[in-house]
């Protein structure tokens, strides 16, 4: 454990860069390992998550080497050519490694065992399981669908039509993933749009990938199999989940002003933002621009009077990684924020909902906890109470749940003590020298 106490320390005032997209690195590593040549990343996030997935590619056959300047290059061994692993695939705290490399492997004539931590090894993978299960793939899981499990992959694999029963992006991600090497034609239909970096990166690296927009704004994916993917140049932008953390503070801490550098801002990825100014907060685009297919800008953030909102259910995809930190945003701003429609929320690294009710009520805040969201009043713009000496906030090996509640005390009267701080390096190791840099 590597508990900490994060301080008020005035205004935050400066320039930053937040690493690299984890969701873009996690499949610019995938799908360089399928490409035939050599695929060069730069800006890409080299937290444990990432290092996960490559070195599960390693071990499938692929090389993937950083250089001495940051830059990533991979070798790949083309779709269909995986090698079989000589031991369990390890994916520390991975989700995101764990589904997508599910899919990957499925439609395979290899077995792969997949183990993680504590924290993974207590997340349900059983709605990836049942659509790779149709493909043909077969699986030994643990006690509800967990880790570990054996996925034993089909040679040919069968393509399939699958609606997502729950928006998740990992599952539609695995299933096309599967789709790379399955004969013929996999379709994924997506009532509720999610995050789409999958399709666009597929369709960079050469896959034959489709999407149409029904008229109820049902979104139907089809990807044809026995892929030819061709190696790649990639920027990685920077993450806008990561970006959260300080936009956040910049908005709450009195006499901030903040530029975050190159962020994402991929349509499917920017609920936060939108909601945020919605409460009345001052977050500018300068330098708009794309990058590699990606929507990309630098953020400008000044500390702002926020209000409470009724946030919209359906923009909850678009954010689903930011509603730790939007809590805190909350419990500052001015009358009530509800927030529903977050069922996904309690199968994260960590039950989310729960855990944030917890961790900003031992910090002052009001908070309601409802079966599918939260309801919190703020405080105008006051700051927390902050948690007493002997009192520490639970982090659930969760790196948002520690990040968000370090904002927290940044605008607290005595300071915030969480439990464990090492959870954060599963996607940004370099999170609390940023705000230390910005508090000078």
């Amino acid at each position: 454990m590597r508990p900490r106490r994060f301080l008020p320390a005035g205004p935050i005032k400066g320039r930053i860069r937040v690493p690299g997209d984890k969701s873009i690195s996690h499949r610019s590593i995938m799908l360089g390992a399928l490409a035939v040549g050599e695929t060069r990343v730069t800006g890409l996030l080299e937290g444990e998550d990432v290092l996960a997935t490559a070195a599960a590619m390693r071990a499938m056959g692929a090389s993937v080497e950083r250089m001495e300047d940051g830059e990533w290059r991979v070798s790949g061994v083309g779709v269909g050519a995986l090698h079989q692993p000589t031991g369990p695939l390890d994916m520390g705290n991975s989700g995101t490694s764990t589904r997508l490399l599910m899919g990957l492997v499925s439609s395979h004539p290899i077995n792969v065992s997949f183990v993680g931590d504590e924290s993974l090894s207590k997340r349900p993978m059983g709605r990836v399981i049942d659509p790779l299960s149709e493909m043909g793939a077969s699986f030994e899981a643990s006690e509800g669908g967990r880790l570990p499990l054996i996925v034993r992959g089909a040679s040919p694999a069968v393509p399939i039509t699958y609606r997502l029963p729950v928006a998740s992006a990992q599952v539609k991600s695995a299933i096309l993933l599967a789709g790379l090497n399955t004969p013929g034609t996999t379709t994924v239909i997506e009532p509720v749009p999610t995050r789409d970096h999958s399709e666009r990166m597929l369709k960079g690296f050469g896959a034959e990938l489709d999407v149409t927009v029904e008229a109820d704004g049902t979104r139907v994916i089809t990807i044809k199999g026995e892929a030819e993917l061709k190696p790649q140049v990639i920027d990685v932008p920077g993450d806008p989940s990561s970006a959260a953390f300080f936009i956040v503070a910049a908005l709450v801490v009195p006499g901030s002003e903040v530029v975050i550098e190159n962020v994402g801002l991929n349509p499917t990825r920017a609920g936060l933002v939108e909601v945020l100014r919605q409460m009345g907060g001052q977050i500018e685009f300068l330098n708009s621009r794309e990058v590699g297919g990606e929507p990309v800008a630098d953020l400008l953030v000044k500390h702002s009077a926020l209000k409470g909102i009724e946030v919209d259910p359906a923009i909850a995809p678009a954010m689903i990684d930011e509603f730790p930190v939007l809590f805190v945003a909350a419990s500052l701003a001015e009358g009530v924020t509800v927030t529903s429609g977050l069922d996904e929320l309690r199968v994260k690294e960590s039950d989310r909902l729960s855990a944030m009710a917890a961790a900003l009520t031992l910090a002052g805040a009001e908070i309601e906890e409802r079966e599918d969201g939260l309801v919190i009043t703020g405080t105008g713009g006051a700051p927390l109470p902050g948690t007493a000496t002997a009192a520490q906030v639970t982090t659930h090996l969760d790196h948002r749940i520690a990040m968000s509640m370090a904002v927290a005390g940044l605008v607290s009267q005595q300071g915030v003590d969480v439990d464990d701080t090492r959870p954060i390096a599963t996607s940004f190791p370099n999170f609390e020298d940023l705000l230390a840099s910005l508090a000078e």
